[in-house]
């Protein structure tokens, strides 16, 4: 396994950026619509209430990196006081540049910690070379998280997913697990006890690619799993990249389409009720094993 560089460096801006002039214009105008965006996600789903302790995982990337920024500038004109906690799992990859994130994050002036956790020997140890590490590594980080968020108070968990990341995540479901689920904005934990939220969720990704670039945050890379070429994930990226280069607007499209739902116009008996619809009377309506075995064919009568 590689170690891991430092400190990726961001792309250039825009040539259209590079008079300072503009480029000032052009930032106040993003960071303005980042910060609608957000602010109609956390009204739109209650992901953030007055008293709330938030928990914001920092993993070093553009994505968590804008979440934290927009969070702490909506949280000085906030209708509602609430906190906000930087955290980072340092999971021992080798040469991870364990001193860009605190020196970053006290420059802030927030309140943040570190949970360190050894979860790279682990993977590495478990998942043979060249398989998808993303799973289990999801998994041990999400549980650090949790009990860390357990043991210290948080009542809601804030993570760095995009639009674009909801969008992939529904067609990930769609190709590989027969299912129409995605990446919901707030999610309930299944043992009932944590609370996340994604802030990010109406934000295009080229959008925090050009905030990242305009704010030179310093990046981290991941190479314990984001560098790996065989992921899903990927794949479902390119696919999406290509649509939107050939009908822009595509993914919003979609993104919005999520959101709005019609289950009559489906097939989940679970969500309407197809049984009801258009019934004559109230007699019991026969199940598949009554159809089937109305279909089948008895033994052939004897010869006399």
């Amino acid at each position: 396994m590689p170690a891991m560089s430092a400190v990726i460096p961001l792309p250039d801006p825009a040539p259209r950026a590079r008079d300072p002039r503009l480029a000032e214009r052009e930032h106040h105008k993003l960071a303005k619509r980042l910060r609608r965006q957000v602010g109609q996600a956390i009204a739109d789903f209650g992901m953030i209430e007055a008293g709330d302790k938030v928990m914001v995982c920092l993993s070093g990337g553009k994505d968590s990196y804008t979440l934290l920024d927009i969070l702490l500038q909506l949280q000085k004109k906030a209708p509602v006081p609430f906190e906000l906690v930087a955290v980072n799992l340092d999971q021992k990859q080798p040469g991870f540049p364990e001193h860009v994130l605190p020196e970053y994050l006290a420059g802030l002036g927030v309140a943040y910690h570190i949970i360190e956790q050894d979860t790279y020997s682990v993977v590495s140890r478990v998942i043979p070379e060249g398989k998808t590490m993303c799973s289990l590594c999801s998994r041990m980080r999400r549980g650090a998280l949790y009990n860390y968020a357990e043991a210290n108070g948080f009542t809601k968990i804030a993570l760095g997913h995009h639009r674009d990341d909801i969008v992939a995540t529904f067609f990930m479901n769609l190709f590989n697990h027969a299912k129409a689920a995605g990446m919901p904005p707030k999610l309930l934990s299944d043992d009932g006890k944590h609370v996340v939220i994604r802030p990010l969720a109406y934000v295009r990704e080229s959008d925090i690619i050009d905030y990242a670039v305009a704010r030179q945050f310093p990046i981290i890379p991941c190479n314990l799993c984001g560098s790996q070429e065989n992921l899903q994930r990927k794949q479902v990226g390119l696919m999406m990249k290509q649509w939107e280069k050939d009908h822009p607007g595509r993914i919003e499209q979609i993104a919005r389409a999520l959101g709005d739902v019609r289950p009559s116009q489906l097939a989940d008996p679970r969500l309407f009720d197809f049984m009801a619809l258009g019934r004559r009377d109230e007699a019991p309506l026969p199940d598949a094993h009554a159809w089937l075995a109305g279909g089948e064919q008895g033994p052939e009568p004897a010869d006399p």
